[in-house]
């Protein structure tokens, strides 16, 4: 077990099975010491955790939480290209993507559910540059989308 998988255990999670696509892509891709990894939903064992728009269907902490879910799913698909996440030299970018209502200005708070979870994961090496946009609807009514850039050593 990698040193980031056993940090993930220390705070009760476990590296998913990487989610199936849900349309015409591929979960991770390397090239060179960079792996782009797609934007991941918060599904949890093969379904979504939670559904509809934050400020009005989900709270923003149940937001935060499903930002967290999305961002577990995407370091499950850069492990399946990597395989050991230990290789890991840093978490480069974040772009969080929130389903909420018009007027919803919560969006950097959501997105901290990601930012977090990779900060508990890689320790400095998930320091990151990020965005968090507010945006009118996701796929499959999904609340948040995380997308995210690693690096990779050597």
């Amino acid at each position: 077990m990698s040193v980031v998988e056993q940090r993930l255990a220390e705070i009760g999670l476990v590296v998913p099975e990487v989610v199936p696509p849900v349309a015409a892509y591929t979960p991770a891709v390397r090239t060179g010491n960079y792996v782009y990894v797609s934007g991941q939903l918060p599904m949890v064992n093969g379904a979504m955790a939670h559904t509809g728009k934050v400020g009005q269907d989900v709270t923003p902490e149940q937001a935060k939480a499903l930002a967290q879910a999305s961002a577990l799913n995407a370091i499950a698909a850069l492990k399946s290209v990597v395989g050991d996440l230990d290789t890991v030299a840093r978490v480069v970018k974040v772009v969080g993507f929130v389903a909420c209502i018009p007027d919803f200005t919560g969006a950097p708070a959501v997105v901290n559910g990601a930012s977090e979870l990779f900060g508990a994961a890689f320790g400095e090496k998930g320091v990151h540059a990020r965005s968090a946009v507010g945006v009118a609807s996701l796929p499959l009514d999904a609340a948040v989308e995380v997308e995210a850039v690693f690096e990779i050593e050597g």
